[in-house]
């Protein structure tokens, strides 16, 4: 059955989130980041810049029903989703403890080569109703439909378009995926996916075995970017985009290649342990 882009514009329930020290100490060990700013809770902590998805996971799950009703997918055909692409722009670092409240809207339907595309627009605000951060998450429906016309979601400003030498990066490094990673990043980020912890259910979904959350490849990346394009303070990241490619596999060792700088925006990609490219179009917006 197709995805109908009527469902454009229809909005969840805002979910509440508290979060604390621990949760987002953990989220940055998971990903072996241990910076005082994550860790030293005597001058108090901040989150990692990609901490955002562990309160965006279970608004985008209870949203799962609404679309069964409001569209005709099976849930077969609901299980294709695949997290293509990722866009993240942070008002301020969280700081915890913090009261969060998600809200979650469709933001954008259209017909894609593998099949349908769907944006959705996930806007978090603090206690007082401030934002805090804006996620546009984008899946792919492989070999779904689309019923009506495209609706394209309305992004942010796009960067400018990176001048890449021919020959080397600007800098690369290796990451090591360690066996247990996947395990580790689903108990610490709470984002429950059995593709990534259960061999069973990744088979049964093609895999060939279980592979490492997109996210958390995304976020290793983000944390070696800190390291060295923003003197180590992760509250200079403003945005975070990027395009999903190669499956990680575990354990394997990344490579996390920063391609350009364009004034405030760092270009990079990362090749997974078969020299494929699981991240793609990669930028990061620093704050001054």
């Amino acid at each position: 059955m197709p995805l109908e882009s009527s469902i454009v514009g229809i909005a969840g329930a805002p979910m509440v989130s508290e979060v604390d020290a621990r949760w987002t100490m953990a989220y940055a060990a998971a990903l072996g980041d241990v910076m005082p700013c994550y860790m030293d809770t005597v001058g108090g902590v901040i989150a990692h810049p990609m901490f955002p998805v562990c309160i965006e996971w279970p608004v985008q799950v209870a949203m799962r029903a609404q679309f069964e009703r409001a569209t005709p997918l099976t849930r077969e055909e609901a299980m294709r989703a695949v997290h293509a692409t990722h866009d993240t722009v942070l008002y301020r670092a969280i700081r915890p403890p913090e009261r969060l409240t998600t809200q979650l809207t469709v933001a954008g339907v259209e017909r894609r080569k593998p099949g349908a595309y769907m944006v959705t627009r996930l806007d978090t605000v603090d206690a007082a109703g401030k934002p805090v951060c804006t996620s546009w998450y984008g899946a792919i429906y492989r070999g779904v439909e689309v019923k009506g016309p495209d609706a394209p979601a309305k992004l942010p400003m796009a960067p400018p378009e990176p001048v890449v030498e021919e020959g080397e990066p600007l800098w690369e490094c290796e990451v090591d995926v360690p066996a247990g990673m996947a395990h580790i990043y689903t108990e610490c980020a709470r984002i429950f996916n059995p593709i990534h912890t259960d061999a069973a259910v990744a088979r049964a979904a093609g895999l060939p075995e279980i592979i490492l959350h997109g996210t958390a490849t995304l976020a290793l990346a983000v944390s070696r970017v800190i390291e060295s394009e923003a003197g180590r303070d992760p509250a200079r990241i403003e945005r975070v985009a990027a395009r999903f490619g190669a499956m990680v596999m575990m354990p394997s060792t990344l490579t996390v290649r920063v391609l350009a700088r364009e004034g405030a925006v760092v270009f990079f990609e990362v090749l997974s342990g078969e020299g494929r490219l699981a991240i793609q179009d990669g930028m990061i917006v620093l704050r001054a």
